[in-house]
């Protein structure tokens, strides 16, 4: 557990952000060796492949917050010297403030007691990526080790497909495999209107949930113990 109050928001849309998170990793990957920086000024964070630096992905770069260990706080984008006072940031901002969640309003945020070492700085600023989706819509997240410790954490626009029925039933299976969800099916509901699909459940005890788009139907069929148990798809043919 890292911030306890910022953890149920990336709970929620864990399913979407993984999917996002897979469609991003696939295409950095894409380039071979690489490397990324970040353009503050310009506000990208771009990443180029080490054997051939006209190959590139670029992406519209939001920072969203920066996780550091000295002093052990994490700053928000709004309150940063390098941040935008009237940036993306300010969303998650207008939510605490609305839902009381002072985590969520207060400039710098220490860290929890019990909390220290990279492995937490890590996790949080992927608790941090997941709220910050969840809140704004916007996906995805990078988070960047920026030295001594210190992590930023970006919500990237960048030029990646849209995340489709098709698409998911692909990389669904291999995602899930490494996941565990602690409330399926609210990560199922969220992930269809995060994606802006259509999503009906089939019947009232929620047993399963049917999400369409333009590009087909899947079911996810869920267990006695509400976990994803399956999926059915019927696609549509692309001409």
């Amino acid at each position: 557990m890292t911030y306890a109050a910022l953890q149920p928001l990336a709970d929620r849309a864990a399913l979407f952000v993984a999917l996002r998170q897979d469609a991003l990793s696939a295409a950095a990957d894409a380039l071979g060796e690489h490397r990324w920086d970040a353009d503050m000024a310009q506000g990208t964070l771009t990443f180029t492949a080490n054997d051939d630096p006209s190959r590139q992905l670029v992406t519209r770069a939001h920072l969203i917050a920066t996780i550091a260990p000295g002093p052990p706080s994490l700053l928000w984008a709004w309150a940063h010297p390098s941040g935008d006072p009237q940036g993306i940031a300010t969303q998650l901002h207008t939510y605490g403030t609305a839902h009381g969640i002072t985590e969520l309003t207060t400039p710098e945020v220490p860290f929890p007691a019990e909390a220290s070492g990279d492995e937490w700085i890590a996790q949080a600023a992927h608790t941090v990526g997941g709220a910050a989706v969840e809140l704004t819509g916007r996906s995805p997240y990078y988070s960047a080790p920026v030295g001594n410790g210190t992590r930023a954490v970006f919500l990237l626009d960048a030029p990646l497909a849209p995340l489709t029925v098709a698409v998911a039933v692909v990389a669904l299976p291999r995602v899930l495999s490494g996941m565990d969800l602690s409330d399926a099916r609210t990560a199922v509901w969220d992930l269809a209107r995060l994606a802006g699909w259509t999503l009906t459940w089939t019947d009232e005890s929620f047993s399963g949930a049917i999400v369409t788009d333009a590009s087909g139907t899947a079911t996810f069929r869920f267990d006695e113990q509400a976990r994803i148990s399956g999926i059915e798809s019927t696609l549509t043919a692309q001409g």
